[in-house]
């Protein structure tokens, strides 16, 4: 009787071969005994060291969590500041156009507290109506940028009525806003939000304005905008699909994402 060790890592057992299984002997079994203690010992440290390195996941998980809600609560509570300190100023100043821009200001800096906290609604919720929070979302967004100097600043939400999962709703809701406030930098009039279906690839969210369309041959992938940059990772994070046309009449641009 022989028992053959073939070549093996730490991550696989030695194989064992025996020539003659009828005349066995007990040191033949105790070395038999021996490789399947050293495997089950192999075996344990291995299960461990993944164990290991699952909670070391777990952890850095739990503690970017933990960081990013402790980064959305002080920003929330520094806006509150700044609105409160804007609002006492206003009420203080004895020139009135001054104290009217101070509120106006205030007004505006909460707003975009608001629309933070729609973006970061989605946290923890399993899924919810998605044209009802864009609904919201642009309600905000319209009054943020409409003003005595420009009230055709219009947002329109169009289109169906669908139940999202938390995991899709959240990259969409900051795609939108990375649009709407691209198209509010670069377009003019009203802007256009449409949830509909695709047939064949799901649904399409589309953004549209009424400003200069991009040139011919632009190349989306090619731009290097922090902007484009975000929507980009977050179409990639709903395996979706991007796309750049004209609006409606052929007229300004109009941002669609395909997802399912």
């Amino acid at each position: 009787m022989t028992v053959e060790h073939l070549a093996y890592s730490t991550d696989s057992p030695p194989i064992m071969t025996f020539d003659n299984p009828g005349h066995r002997t007990v040191a033949s079994y105790k070395r038999r005994l021996n490789a399947h203690k050293r495997i089950e010992i192999q075996l344990r440290e291995a299960l461990a060291r993944d164990d290991a390195l699952l909670r070391q996941k777990d952890e850095l998980i739990q503690n970017q969590a933990l960081l990013s809600e402790e980064s959305n609560h002080r920003l929330l509570n520094d806006l509150q500041v700044i609105v409160s300190l804007l609002s006492l100023q206003s009420r203080a100043s004895a020139n009135a156009e001054v104290a009217l821009q101070l509120g106006a200001a205030a007004d505006r800096i909460a707003t975009i507290g608001r629309i933070h906290r729609r973006l970061h609604y989605c946290d923890g919720v399993q899924s919810l109506a998605f044209k009802q929070f864009l609904d919201d979302l642009c309600r905000d967004f319209s009054t943020l940028l409409s003003s005595e100097q420009r009230p055709e600043r219009v947002i329109v939400v169009e289109g169906i009525e669908i139940k999202l999962p938390s995991v899709t709703a959240i990259p969409l809701g900051f795609i939108v806003n990375e649009l709407i406030t691209n198209a509010a930098k670069y377009g003019k009039g009203r802007i256009t939000i449409r949830l509909e279906q695709n047939p064949g690839k799901g649904y399409a969210l589309s953004v549209s304005s009424d400003g200069p369309s991009l040139p011919e041959g632009f190349d989306l992938a090619a731009g290097t905008g922090m902007g484009m940059r975000i929507v980009r990772s977050f179409v990639k994070r709903i395996s979706g699909e991007l796309r750049i046309d004209r609006g409606d009449n052929n007229q300004g641009t109009r941002f669609t994402v395909q997802f399912s």
